[in-house]
């Protein structure tokens, strides 16, 4: 095989991988997830970019909070919706992937907060709150959002790699993941894990 032909093989290779992926990552990459005994950890080099778990396998998440994107002075804890189907949303305005979801996000709200459930986003690397504001408005988003440009909640998500916007955690009601999506996720994607998990009373 010639070194011409080499090259332009390994181009083309390189091309489709990026193509793949669909997230605004930077650095790290994706990972695969697993849940071991206590609480959630996320870990172990791969490629995944979906990673479902049955019940037996979810660990819980610790508590976290944040002040909320809209609302002045006011905090937003995982623990203010216990009980509930919780659909948590690392997101920002300036990637392209979120701009293109949010209105299957949307869906999922409406469609979830009947049965008992919620989206929650939380709003990274915005330093500029008033334009993340103003993306959440145009957009008639109704579902709350942590405001937290430097991603600290994520020390709470067990490891799930703060390099890939957007990510989407899908957790029952006692706030277990029941799902990682480290892509852009459509309404689809969430309510065929969400909607089995409002028949599933919370773990004692």
């Amino acid at each position: 095989m010639s070194s011409t032909f080499r090259r332009a093989a390994t181009a083309a290779a390189a091309v489709l991988t990026a193509l793949t992926l669909v997230a605004c990552s930077s650095g790290d990459g994706a990972r695969n997830a697993v849940a071991v005994g206590g609480t959630f950890q996320f870990h172990s080099p791969g490629g995944q970019t979906e990673i479902l778990y049955e019940e037996e396998e979810r660990a819980p998440l610790p508590d976290f909070s944040g002040p909320s994107l809209m609302a002045e002075d006011e905090e937003i804890s995982l623990s203010d919706f216990a009980g509930e189907i919780v659909v948590l949303n690392a997101w920002g305005q300036w990637c392209a992937p979120c701009r293109a979801e949010v209105d299957d996000l949307q869906l999922v709200q409406e469609t979830l907060e009947p049965l008992g459930g919620t989206v929650l986003g939380i709003n990274v690397r915005d330093y500029n709150q008033t334009i993340a504001q103003d993306f959440v408005t145009d957009n008639g988003v109704t579902y709350p959002s942590i405001y937290d440009p430097p991603f600290r909640s994520a020390a709470a998500l067990g490891g799930v790699p703060t390099s890939v916007i957007p990510t989407t955690i899908v957790l029952d009601r006692s706030h277990r993941p029941a799902a990682v999506f480290l892509r852009e996720v459509t309404a689809d994607d969430i309510l065929d894990v969400a909607l089995p998990l409002a028949e599933e009373a919370p773990a004692s």
